[in-house]
């Protein structure tokens, strides 16, 4: 497996790319199906730009029930969100997220389970001094309920840029 993964590695260096600067370029990036479905789930309940409906809609998909009354798809947005964990100070778990000009800050669970999202989705992580972070701007994921209610892996695509 290992040697598989250094020749995967050499042929993208060979072929003037990297795994990391990929993933860390400022070129959109595109995930759909259960990780876009994750992203949008871990995002949706912190979004002023959602309503009542859409949050408890959202909240239903990613419980695993996708028999919801709501029809109609559902775009969960974020300007920004950037999350940092503690290499050293271990407690230390916190995400910022920006929708237009309201900032949400969250910490412990909720911040874990968006910076384990983002690792899923692609989101490369950068150290810095005791610190890990995930950082991407710019994410679109538009969800329909309509669609995943057929449970053909359909229904969920997301769009964001990795880094800041």
């Amino acid at each position: 497996m290992k040697a598989s993964r250094l020749i995967l590695t050499c042929a993208l260096v060979v072929a003037g790319a990297s795994p990391v600067a990929a993933a860390s370029g400022a070129t959109p990036s595109k995930i759909s199906g259960s990780t876009a479905l994750a992203l949008a789930g871990v995002i949706a309940p912190l979004s002023p730009q959602l309503s009542g409906a859409e949050r408890k809609a959202m909240a239903m998909l990613f419980a695993a029930n996708s028999d919801i009354p709501y029809k109609k798809p559902i775009v969960v947005t974020a300007d920004r969100i950037v999350c940092r964990t503690g290499n050293v100070d271990i407690t230390v778990r916190s995400c910022e997220v920006t929708f237009g000009k309201k900032i949400r800050n969250v910490n412990g669970a909720t911040a874990n389970e968006i910076f384990a999202t983002e690792a899923l989705a692609g989101v490369p992580s950068d150290g810095a001094a005791g610190s890990n972070f995930e950082s991407l701007s710019r994410l679109s994921c538009t969800i329909d309920p309509n669609a995943i209610r057929q449970k053909d892996g359909s229904g969920a695509d997301c769009t964001f840029e990795p880094g800041n």
